[in-house]
């Protein structure tokens, strides 16, 4: 188990003890104070945000990542596509070899100018899953949409993981919350998830309760707490796998066949889960998120290879046949997360 993913479970334990704990939460009242005040600032309009000639939605999290933003901007995207929309979705490029100090063009919405190791698992994804939208990546989300707007003609920017991202004016914030995992043992960082305090909720348009364990009654239990207790509306997007496919055939895995399960996501416990009901695993290997592969890594893995979407798009250029994605589909009434 590598050190990120020890901390993970840490900041999911409420009842974790221990020096290290100690410090952790010591560390955690600087992280504060900084959040807030950067909060006050933005909140008081002594810092400023900064608008563009485009509807702008923002989905992201309060809590560390893995919650699912992916699949909901890809939703949320397609969405705008079939009414009209010139859609730009812009990240921040984690993961990727280019710079995120400029603006980088990974698809115009007819091609597509990077490969995943250099644009970044998740916006490549985006490229590939969404071809009518245009992907960017920048640190700085204003001059990417202007750039959208403005030389590329988009009348609709969606932030993937933009909730921290306070300088761009959004008309829409959308924020995901696990139904199981929910917000942790509720501290700041580095002590717990939470990327925020929770002064920050005050921000939320909209709530998505993210159902990846199928007890749907229990996310929409859930949901309508959360929806009381923060006074907003909540949606609840229940993720199930869809089906395994080779990603150089695209036929699909038998079940019961012996696989090793490799991911570098947030969250590779439910991955695991799913996985678990239908094949036997005899190894799982986690990589820390955005994991760029090495030849060598999966050189090292005999038989068949099961991973996540996300990951497959930087494997596919290793040129192994026995390697699969899990295809994941999501349910969630985009309608009803947009209407006022």
């Amino acid at each position: 188990m590598n050190f990120k993913t020890k901390i993970t479970r840490l900041h999911y334990d409420k009842n974790a003890k221990g020096l290290f704990v100690d410090l952790l939460e010591f560390l955690s009242i600087f992280y504060g104070l900084i959040s807030g005040l950067r909060n006050k600032l933005y909140d008081k309009g002594i810092l400023k945000q900064e608008k563009v000639n485009a509807k702008v939605i923002s989905v992201g999290n309060i809590t560390t990542g893995g919650v699912g933003k992916t699949p909901v901007v890809a939703r949320l995207t397609q969405h705008f596509i079939n009414n009209d929309e010139k859609v730009a979705v812009i990240t921040r490029g984690y993961g990727g070899k280019l710079s995120n100090k400029k603006v980088n063009l990974i698809s115009d919405g007819v091609n597509i100018y990077y490969e995943a190791n250099d644009a970044g698992d998740e916006a490549y994804w985006h490229a590939v899953n969404n071809p009518m939208c245009c992907v960017l990546t920048c640190k700085d989300r204003v001059k990417a949409a202007r750039y959208a707007v403005d030389t590329l003609g988009c009348s609709v920017i969606i932030l993937d993981d933009g909730f921290q991202h306070r300088k761009i004016y959004r008309d829409l914030d959308i924020v995901l919350i696990d139904s199981e995992l929910g917000l942790g043992n509720e501290k700041l960082l580095p002590a717990g998830p939470l990327r925020e305090g929770k002064e920050a909720f005050d921000r939320i348009n909209k709530l998505i309760i993210v159902n990846k364990g199928g007890d749907s009654k229990r996310a929409e239990k859930y949901a309508k707490i959360m929806s009381k207790k923060l006074n907003l509306k909540s949606v609840v997007c229940n993720t199930t796998p869809d089906y395994i496919y080779n990603i150089v055939s695209g036929e699909p895995l038998a079940s019961g066949e012996a696989i090793t399960a490799l991911c570098a996501i947030g969250q590779p416990s439910q991955f695991f889960k799913f996985l678990e009901p239908k094949y036997e695993i005899i190894k799982k290997i986690v990589y820390d998120d955005h994991h760029l592969y090495k030849k060598s890594e999966i050189d090292g893995i005999k038989g068949i290879i099961v991973t996540t979407e996300k990951d497959a798009v930087k494997l596919s250029s290793f040129n192994r046949k026995d390697i699969y994605a899990m295809k994941l589909k999501i349910d969630i009434d985009i309608n009803s997360l947009l209407e006022d």
